[in-house]
């Protein structure tokens, strides 16, 4: 996130907060998604929201990526019902031990995050296992 300006950065968080608030996660759940350090109160969440950017940490960084891969393969998947992408991430799926994709990632942290991102994400996948099935150097 070093990269962007500030603008992007608050453009980004803002963008992110909207997303989780859309798919109905509360402040603490959303803290526990983007595994935000510990302390930090719901209230950040609303500064997160007006004007205050992510603080720059890499494991924040990489999950927020994850999160917009997750974003875009669900606008991808529904591109005619915008709200369809948080009934998806709510609703109970037999990939995810019959939890929701939400329960997934709040419960299993970025390992869930990634299965999600992976079962949404044929491209992704395909990146990471490469080609012939193998990991992807």
């Amino acid at each position: 996130m070093d990269k962007l300006s500030p603008e992007d950065r608050i453009a980004l968080t803002r963008f992110i907060i909207n997303m989780l608030d859309g798919w109905g996660l509360n402040a603490a759940q959303q803290i526990a998604l983007l595994a935000l350090p510990e302390g930090t109160r719901p209230g950040a969440i609303r500064q997160f929201r007006q004007s205050t950017p992510f603080p720059d940490d890499p494991a924040l960084m990489e999950r927020v990526e994850h999160l917009i891969g997750i974003a875009d393969a669900l606008r991808t998947s529904y591109p005619h019902n915008s709200h369809m992408g948080g009934i998806w991430m709510k609703r109970v799926n037999h990939r995810f031990d019959n939890r929701a994709p939400l329960a997934a990632m709040l419960e299993d942290g970025l390992a869930g995050i990634i299965a999600v991102r992976v079962h949404l994400d044929c491209a992704y996948d395909w990146h990471i296992s490469g080609s012939d099935g193998s990991p992807a150097k």
